[in-house]
């Protein structure tokens, strides 16, 4: 593919300018912040049910900061990285949050992950004024704000809304393929439930009616009742808002029932794990994406260098979580330098809140670029793209198609066996 890298970029200058009204005062922390280092937190699912989202995270993370101090930190400060196991339990994630505010004293929360673990911690870090930045969920509470609450103005992110590009991937994958009774099963969380309001939201957009509904417990692994509660309602398209075990688990049970019906996935279901644990089970799988995952026999310049350290760093091949860990870093990084020497919460917040891009090295997207999701068309590949800005209020998706930079048609991407995702170009 001539395209890598199109969606990770920073969202903050179309997701976080908002300003507050001037009487509205927001506590910003100065703690975490000495003349040699910086302090930042971060809470990831190691042991848990998506630790496969949370252990290469942590790395992008760990890898980033070891890279930034060896060049000599910011403005002289050498970050110090706090890293805390949450297991994707919403308890665990506040005491960690607690422990971090608390004793670490940590200056912001840098990447922490799951909908409903930064969901639940987000008001120990707020009543203490300190910034969350780029959670590792793309659930709308994390950049929408209510302005009577001068403390939401410190939540930041940087990943393409659940919300907009499940819309996006339905109203792409419906017109492609002209389906008339979509369905969906979704996880009964907040990343569920905004996975959910896309798919609702565009359905009815487009005057269809969802044929089947359905959910189901967070860290389950039976889906038979769901799936045969779609199939008997006749679904032609089945919305996954999953995550790995779960998509490959509901997909594995369509196979069992002899039940040849298309799934679509939201964006946590593109990842590498899916066909490499999945194999022939998730043959046909449609997934919304932000960008494109690189691989070294075909990377360039500095990514490809980025792929070779990451390996040698960690003995293993770098994935998109791993990217957006390192992302979520770096981006850190280049508004705390903008902060300047005499760094503070506050001159952070005016940093953040000044609509500077941050261009990384995958080439990402800043506003008011677009956000690529790829997805397969009827004639070939296309790319469906949800188009920003947008502000903490809410706003419409559209698409448009266009072609990719070399001159092809089409372009995206579909899981295979053997555990890579193939690139075509037609």
């Amino acid at each position: 593919m001539s395209k890598s890298f199109k969606a990770l970029g920073l969202a903050v200058s179309a997701l976080a300018l908002t300003h507050l009204p001037a009487a509205a005062q927001t506590k910003v922390t100065n703690e975490g912040i000495s003349a040699t280092e910086i302090v930042i937190g971060t809470h990831q699912d190691l042991s848990g049910p998506i630790k496969v989202w949370g252990v290469p995270v942590s790395n992008g993370m760990k890898m980033a900061v070891e890279e930034i101090n060896a060049a000599g930190g910011i403005n002289g400060r050498k970050i110090r990285m706090i890293l805390e196991d949450s297991g994707y339990d919403p308890k665990r994630a506040v005491l960690a949050s607690q422990k971090m505010v608390e004793r670490d004293k940590v200056f912001a929360m840098v990447g922490p992950m799951g909908s409903p673990t930064v969901l639940a911690a987000q008001d120990v870090l707020f009543d203490a004024g300190v910034l969350q930045l780029f959670p590792l969920t793309a659930a709308e509470f994390t950049f929408k704000f209510d302005p009577a609450k001068p403390q939401e103005r410190l939540k930041f992110n940087n990943l393409l809304p659940y919300v907009e590009s499940t819309r996006a991937a339905v109203k792409f994958m419906v017109e492609a393929k002209n389906f008339k009774k979509p369905c969906i099963m979704h996880q009964d969380d907040e990343y569920g439930k905004n996975v959910l309001d896309g798919f609702t939201q565009q359905v009815g957009a487009m005057k269809l009616t969802p044929a089947s509904v359905t959910s189901y417990k967070r860290g389950a692994s039976d889906f038979s009742a769901q799936v045969a509660k779609m199939k008997s309602d006749g679904c032609d398209m089945v919305v996954l808002g999953t995550v790995i075990r779960e998509t490959i688990g509901a997909m594995s049970e369509a196979k069992k029932l002899g039940w040849d019906v298309t799934f679509l996935g939201a964006t946590p279901t593109n990842v590498l794990e899916v066909p490499a644990l999945g194999k022939e089970a998730v043959e046909g799988l449609y997934a919304a994406s932000g960008f494109e995952i690189p691989y070294e026999d075909t990377a360039k310049g500095k990514v490809k260098d980025w792929l070779a350290n990451y390996k040698k760093m960690f003995n293993t091949d770098a994935n998109t979580q791993a990217i957006i860990g390192y992302n979520a870093v770096e981006t850190f990084a280049y508004y705390a330098n903008k902060a300047g020497k005499d760094l503070t919460g506050q001159k952070m917040l005016d940093a953040l809140e000044s609509g500077d891009k941050f261009l990384d090295i995958f080439n990402s997207p800043s506003p008011p670029d677009f956000f690529d999701l790829y997805f397969p068309s009827a004639t070939g590949w296309a790319v469906a793209e949800p188009v920003p800005p947008r502000s903490r209020a809410n706003s419409s998706p559209s698409i448009r198609r266009r072609s990719s930079p070399l001159g092809c048609r089409a372009a995206g991407r579909f899981p295979a066996s053997g555990g890579r995702l193939r690139d075509e170009c037609v």
